[in-house]
């Protein structure tokens, strides 16, 4: 076998090297930057059940009602109203 020949395999064998590890290669580097970026959000909200309706709403968007030093999250204004109703009736 001559040197041409030789260099033309080895040259084949080390493209054909890269195209085959190029996909894990690929992964392994964005494994390694979501690691280096830190932990991902974990939650960006928690969710209340509406005492009225029993929905599950996310509390930055729960309109709040406080009462007696608790705290009672709704879906809209409609369900808190009828909540402060029910209560009034019973006090």
């Amino acid at each position: 076998m001559s040197p041409m020949r030789i260099l033309i395999l080895v040259v084949l064998f080390f493209i054909a090297f890269r195209l085959l590890t190029a996909g894990r290669r690929k992964k392994t580097i964005e494994a390694k930057k979501a690691s280096a970026s830190g932990p991902k959000e974990q939650f960006a909200d928690v969710l209340e059940e509406d005492p009225v309706c029993h929905k599950l709403v996310p509390r930055q968007q729960a309109v709040q009602l406080r009462r007696q030093g608790k705290s009672y999250y709704f879906c809209s204004q409609t369900c808190c109203d009828t909540f402060s109703r029910e209560q009034g009736e019973r006090t």
